[in-house]
C-alpha cells in the first residue's frame, strides 16, 4: 500500500492557496514570537548585567545582632516575630573579605564607603551618592573600567583628589574630564575634586547620581567612624547569590542582599513585559492553527469520495487519521523551520534599528538576545497548535464508514 505520508503530500498539493495562508501564519507566528522574546530578553539582560557590573551580584551591608523577643505581648493566638536591631557601618571589613574569599562562588569583593552629598560645579548643583572605594579591589570586582567613556582610570588611581563621576551626571553638572567639582562635606565645608573620568553604567539611576572617590578621602569628607558601609561582591554564578547571601547573613551576622531581592521590582516589570509579549504572539499562532483546522477539514469534506476508497483498500482508520494527520506535522514542520530563519533575520534586523533611549536604560540601539530557547520554545508551541488543529479533522476523517461514502451519503 502507499504510505500515508505520500497520499498526504498528494492531498496538501490539492489545495495550494489555503495551504500557503495556513503555512504563513504558523512562519509569521513562530518568527515574531522569537523577536519578541529576543527583544524582552535582551534589555532584561542588559540591565541585569549593567546592575551587577556596577553594584555587585551580592552586597553586606549593616551589622545586626541576633532576632530578640518585643518586651509587648502580643495578641492572644498571634505568634511573635523577632526583630533584628541593625548598627551602620561595618567595622570589620577585612575580616570578612578575608573570610568571603575562601567560598568557591566568591570571585572578588570590594569594599565601600555609601553616602549623599550635594555636588556643585559652576552654578549646576546637584544631590549625588558618593562612593569612597579601593580602586584596585573595585575594578576586579566591578566593571568600571569598561563603563569609563571619558578619562583614565590610572589618572583617578593615581590622584586622591580626584573622583569619576557618572555620565549623566557630568551632563547635568556641565563638567568634563580636568574640570573641578566641589563636594559639601556635612559641616558646610566645600572640598574640590578634579574629574579624572567619566562612567556610564547604562542605568540611569546610576549615571545620574553616582560620584566614585578614595575610600580615605569618602571617610574623611563624610566623618564616618567605619572604613566601610557595604562591601560588594562579584560571584562566578551570580543565580546563586540568594543561597549565598542567606548563608553569610549566618556567619559574619551583617545584612546580605543578593542582586535578585536588590532588583525585584524592576525585574517583575521586566518579567510582565515578557509575558505579555509571550501572549500576544501565541495568539498569532493560535489563529494560524485555527486555519489549518479549516483547511484540513474541508480537504476531509473534499476527499470523502478518495477516503472510502482508501479504506475500501484495506487502509484502517489509523492510517486515514495518520494521512491528515501528516499534513498538520509538515505544515507545522515546514512552518517552524521558515519561522525560525525568518525570527533569525528578524532578530538582526531589528539589532540594527537606531533608537535613542535615555531613561531606565542608556542605549543607542535594540537590544537583543539570541538564546536557542526561543526557538525550541515557538517551534513546540506551533507544533502543538498545528496537532491540536489537525487531531479533529483527522479522526472526522477515519470515522468515516467506507460502503455508505461511496454511496454519496455519510
Amino acid at each position: 500500500m502507499t504510505p500515508p505520508l505520500y497520499i498526504a503530500l498528494r492531498f496538501l498539493a490539492y489545495r495550494k492557496r489555503p495551504l500557503l495562508l495556513s503555512l504563513s501564519g504558523v512562519v509569521f507566528g513562530v518568527a515574531i514570537f522569537i523577536c519578541t522574546q529576543a527583544q524582552t530578553q535582551g534589555f532584561t539582560r542588559y540591565f541585569i548585567d549593567s546592575t551587577i557590573g556596577s553594584n555587585g551580584a551580592l552586597v553586606v551591608r549593616s551589622r545586626f545582632r541576633p532576632r530578640y523577643e518585643p518586651l509587648m505581648v502580643s495578641a492572644k493566638g498571634k505568634e511573635t516575630v523577632g526583630r533584628r536591631l541593625y548598627f551602620e557601618g561595618i567595622t570589620n571589613a577585612n575580616e570578612i573579605m578575608r573570610v568571603s574569599r575562601q567560598f568557591s562562588n566568591v570571585v572578588s569583593c570590594s569594599p565601600v564607603l555609601r553616602g549623599t552629598v550635594s555636588a556643585r560645579a559652576g552654578f549646576e548643583n546637584a544631590t549625588v551618592e558618593l562612593y569612597g572605594i579601593d580602586p584596585a579591589l573595585h575594578a576586579q570586582t566591578t566593571d568600571i573600567l569598561h563603563q569609563l567613556v571619558d578619562g583614565n582610570f590610572d589618572d583617578f588611581r593615581n590622584n586622591t583628589t580626584s573622583i569619576i563621576i557618572g555620565s549623566r551626571l557630568a551632563e547635568l553638572l556641565q563638567a568634563g574630564v580636568g574640570d573641578t567639582v566641589q563636594l559639601l562635606a556635612p559641616n558646610g565645608e566645600y572640598w574640590r575634586f578634579t574629574v579624572a573620568a567619566i562612567a556610564r553604567a547604562g542605568i540611569g539611576s546610576i549615571d545620574s547620581t553616582r560620584v566614585y572617590s578614595h575610600a580615605r578621602i569618602a571617610q574623611a569628607l563624610l566623618r564616618q567612624p567605619s572604613g566601610a558601609s557595604m562591601i560588594i561582591y562579584k560571584l562566578r554564578d551570580p543565580n546563586r547569590a540568594p543561597a549565598l547571601a542567606e548563608h553569610f547573613e549566618e556567619l559574619f551576622q551583617h545584612g546580605a542582599t543578593s542582586w535578585q531581592d536588590r532588583e525585584e521590582s524592576t525585574l517583575q516589570l521586566f518579567l510582565t513585559l515578557r509575558m505579555s509579549a509571550a501572549i500576544t504572539v501565541s495568539l498569532i499562532i493560535l489563529l494560524a492553527g485555527f486555519g489549518i483546522f479549516n483547511v484540513l477539514t474541508m480537504s476531509v469534506l473534499a476527499k470523502i469520495k478518495e477516503i472510502a476508497i482508501l479504506r475500501s483498500m484495506g487502509y484502517r482508520r489509523i492510517d486515514i487519521s495518520a494521512i491528515f494527520l501528516w499534513q498538520g506535522a509538515l505544515i507545522g514542520a515546514a512552518g517552524s523551520l521558515l519561522g525560525c530563519a525568518l525570527g533569525a533575520l528578524m532578530t538582526w534586523g531589528v539589532s540594527h534599528i537606531p533608537i535613542r533611549l535615555r531613561g531606565l536604560l542608556y542605549t543607542n540601539y535594540f537590544l537583543v538576545t539570541w538564546d536557542w530557547r526561543h526557538y525550541t520554545f515557538a517551534t513546540l508551541l506551533a507544533l502543538l497548535a498545528v496537532f491540536i488543529a489537525s487531531y479533529v479533522p483527522a479522526r472526522r476523517a477515519a470515522e468515516l464508514a467506507p460502503v455508505v461514502t461511496i454511496r454519496g451519503s455519510r
